[in-house]
């Protein structure tokens, strides 16, 4: 579903070129899920994007399902994002001048999605916000912001899902919700689930986990 071959991706800096990724190499398999830990600036969160197409390697491969995205331009790097990918951000990212339920209609009206306002609902309902459902993003508590997320994330079914530190701006009692709602979604939906995160607890969830530290990505042992 997902792999990677030699990405590296570099930027500017004050003293030449900073080298964030350093020939990375990754295979993520269907519907399996996996966790990226590592300390803040050791380059996870560059490596997500670079995954999901949001941003663009200095060089190597991303292939999502077969489908190279080194060689897309933004539109087609979009299309494919729409038709396959999902992506839940710390910030949550909801449009302010949109309801909950307009926040999970949009990306189904988007892909011209039959009937967006009854599955959104169906969605919301999922996340337990059926309530909510007229409400602006700022009426929201911080958990029911990421929980609107993650409805509109799953809201095209996609086949892959990005979250970047999903739970980072939540108290312990709302993340380990939001957490369990991840990997339920994921468990009924078979969707394949990569987050990255800085908190070892919810990596734990995951099928595989890989630390990233300087650029460099190592796969964790797992105990059975």
């Amino acid at each position: 579903m997902i792999e990677v071959e030699r990405l590296f991706k570099t930027v500017p800096s004050g003293d030449g070129e900073l080298c964030i990724l350093k020939g990375i190499d990754l295979e993520i398999n269907t519907g399996e899920s996996a966790a990226i830990l590592g300390p803040s600036g050791s380059g996870k969160s560059t490596l997500l994007g670079l995954l999901a197409g949001l941003d663009i390697p200095t060089s190597g491969d991303v292939r999502l399902d077969g489908q190279s995205l080194v060689g897309m331009n933004e539109d087609q790097r979009a299309a494919l994002r729409a038709q396959k990918v999902g992506f839940v951000f710390q910030s949550f990212q909801l449009l302010p001048s949109l309801t909950a339920l307009e926040n999970v209609m949009l990306p189904l009206e988007l892909a011209g999605v039959t009937s967006p306002r009854e599955r959104a609902r169906a969605l919301l309902a999922q996340v337990e916000l059926a309530h909510r459902e007229r409400h602006y993003p700022m009426q929201l508590s911080g958990g029911e912001q990421q929980r609107v997320a993650i409805a509109r994330a799953f809201s095209t079914e996609p086949a892959i899902l990005f979250a970047d530190e999903p739970t980072g701006n939540l108290d312990a009692t709302t993340g380990a919700h939001i957490t369990e709602l991840l990997f339920t979604l994921n468990r009924e939906r078979g969707t394949t689930l990569v987050l990255v995160t800085h908190e070892q607890a919810l990596a734990d969830h995951c099928q595989r986990r890989f630390e990233m530290s300087d650029g460099e990505l190592r796969e964790q042992a797992v105990c059975a």
